[in-house]
Order: structure tokens, then sequence, then C-alpha cells
């Protein structure tokens, strides 16, 4: 009893709080989402639920689970990633031209999204056991580089480019975290801008390269490529400042808003809820960021900050590209939202993701 009563003590409430809190709005918002849709579209919100559950009981195994264990088999789960993503090629399904679930009875696996935790718990394991405590130059990226190269060219073949580069994202983000030189950074920008060219015409699909073409140029196809960003813009600017209340969005009730439950629940949200509502689901988010950075740095060992900061770089990065793209400041790459789009792969990934932030958090005093 009293070992339960210190976990308690010790529990991260705040963290916890800020998750249930979005989750809950979630759910409410893909219940408005939905509500006009009829059909199998009706009960998403339901499927929603169950897969939060699932994800919650995952969490709360990646809570329970000292991490010094998860750190001890990391390259377990590395390689077993590696092989999730391979089979999506031998026994994956394909919808509109990508190939990335595997079906598991009912249940469509995405192992893209599970992926990017193995890839965050690999680079942890790595720098963990990496000696150098210095500045890190680029010679010093290769082996990590690797770590990150190749679940990135099978995710990339799929193709899902979004996921693609989330995983680049998170891993520049652990490694500007842990002290890589400016002067390395600077080499990698320029190499990413040099390969631009030779990514346009070689990795890209034509819908690919014709959302970044509509990005450029929003006017050029608005009834095709371009549809999604115009209704979304539209949604969000209709909410104004108190939004239009519950159920009551004209854009997604009319059927203009496309795909809003998946890639653009935040326009659903914004119409309804105004300014004010988009103001705190974002706040949400920055509490969750800003708090597992702040989990990073108390944490006891290497192992527990990279992870922290790789999954705070999760959430942060998923959240700036989704508002991105919906706002079109960005082009339309088909990231969620995190436990605010429809998915049972990327929900359970960032339930179990977030709960190895808590795990991280709570073992900061039991070291």
């Amino acid at each position: 009893m009293a070992r339960i009563r210190k976990r308690l003590f010790f529990f991260d409430w705040p963290l916890f709080l800020a998750v249930a809190a979005i989750v809950v709005l979630g759910v409410l918002n893909l219940y408005s989402a939905t509500s006009a849709s009829g059909g199998s579209r009706s009960d998403i919100y339901i499927q929603q639920i169950y897969w939060l559950t699932l994800g919650a009981g995952l969490g709360t195994l990646a809570v329970a689970i000292d991490y010094r264990h998860i750190e001890r088999n990391a390259w377990v789960a590395y390689v077993g990633g590696l092989v999730l993503l391979v089979l999506v090629f031998l026994v994956g399904r394909q919808v509109r031209g990508s190939q990335r679930w595997i079906p598991i009875g009912s249940f469509y696996l995405q192992p893209s999204e599970i992926m990017k935790l193995v890839l965050i718990v690999a680079l942890a394991k790595f720098l963990h056991h990496d000696p150098k405590i210095e500045g890190r130059a680029l010679k010093d990226l290769v082996a990590p580089g690797m770590i990150l190269a190749v679940p990135m060219a099978l995710i990339l073949a799929q193709p899902d480019l979004g996921t693609a580069v989330v995983c680049a994202l998170i891993f520049g983000t652990i490694m500007l975290l842990t002290h890589l030189k400016l002067r390395a950074l600077f080499t990698l920008a320029a190499a990413f801008i040099l390969s631009a060219p030779l990514t346009w015409t070689y990795l890209l699909k034509d819908y690919q390269r014709g959302r970044i073409l509509s990005f450029i140029d929003p006017n050029t196809d608005v009834l095709a490529e371009g549809w999604h960003t115009h209704q979304s813009l539209i949604a969000i600017g209709s909410g104004g400042f108190w939004g239009k209340g519950f159920k009551l969005g004209t854009q997604n009730q009319h059927h203009f808003l496309p795909d809003q439950h998946t890639d653009f629940p935040f326009p659903v949200w914004a119409e309804e809820q105004g300014l004010l509502g988009a103001c705190l689901l974002i706040g949400l988010y920055m509490f969750v960021v800003l708090w597992g950075l702040k989990i990073a740095a108390q944490a006891k060992d290497r192992f527990g900050a990279v992870t922290a900061v790789g999954v705070s770089a999760l959430v942060f990065w998923q959240v700036i590209i989704n508002l991105g793209m919906v706002m079109g400041l960005l082009p339309v790459v088909g990231v969620t939202l995190p436990l605010f789009s429809y998915g049972g792969s990327s929900v359970i990934a960032i339930m179990v993701g977030l709960g190895l932030l808590l795990n991280v958090s709570i073992r900061r005093f039991s070291f």
C-alpha cells in the first residue's frame, strides 16, 4: 500500500490531465465531424474510443515497465519494426495508391506509425551508450543516420511522405538537442536544399507534386488538389472568435470539408469552437510538448532524456505539420493530429509514446 501511495505521489498528474483533456475534446470533435455522414462513419467516434482504450492499456504497460528494461531490448524492437515494414510489401493492403497497412483480422496495422516510436527508442539506445559528450560533428551522425535511413527508405517506398518527414524531423530534433555542432547543422541544411531537385524528380509521385504545386499557388486547381485546403480555410475563417457551436459547423455538416475525421479534424473544431477553442487546443498541445522537454531535462540518464525529447518532438512536429497543412501554410502530406484524428495505429502509437514519457517522469525519483 505504501508503494502505491508513493507511485501516486510521484505520478505526473499535469501531463496526464492535459492528455486526457485532448482525448475528450478529440472524441467530441470526432462525434461532430461524423454526425452528418450517416452510414458506417456515424459510429467512428465509438471505434475511436475502442482505440483509445486499447492505447491507454498499452500506455499503462509502457508506464509500468521500468524503461531501463526497454533500453535493453531496443535493438530487438528496432529489428521487429523493420520486419513489419518489409511485411507491408509482401502482405500489405493498398489504398489510394499507397501500400501501408497489414491486415490483422478486421484491424489494419500501419507499421510506419509504430516505427516512429521504435526509431526514438533506437536512437535513445545508441546515444545512451555513445561516450561523446561534446558537440557532434557531421562524421558523428553517420551511425545514427543509418538507424534513420533504413526505415525511412522503406516508408518512402510505400509511399508515405508525411511519416518519412516526421521521422526525419524527430531525428533532427534529437540530434540538435544532444549537442549537434552548428557547422554540421548548416551542412545538413545545405545538403537538403541541394537534394530537393532530385527528390522532386525521382522520389515524389505525381499526386505529391500536385499537392506541392497547389500549395505554392492555391488558385491553380481549387477543384482538385487545392480543394482540401480551400474548404479548410473557409471552415476555420467562418468560425470567428466564439465559433458556430457544437455540430453547427456548415462546412462540415454540409459535406464540403473532406477527410474531416482523419487529416482535417482541426477545421471542424475551429469552425464550431472559434478562435477561443482553437487557442485552447493549441495551448494543450504546447503544454504537453514543453512539459515533455522539462521531463527530458530532469531525466536521470541519457536514454530517458533522449526518449522524452523524441516523444515531445513526435507530438510537436505532427501538430505543426497538421495545422500547417489545414491552414495552407504547408503542403497536404497526410499527417494526423495527435489524439484528435481518427485512427488505430496512430492513436495507439501516440498513447504508448506518452506512456513512455510518463515512465521517464515517474522514474526520475527512483534512481
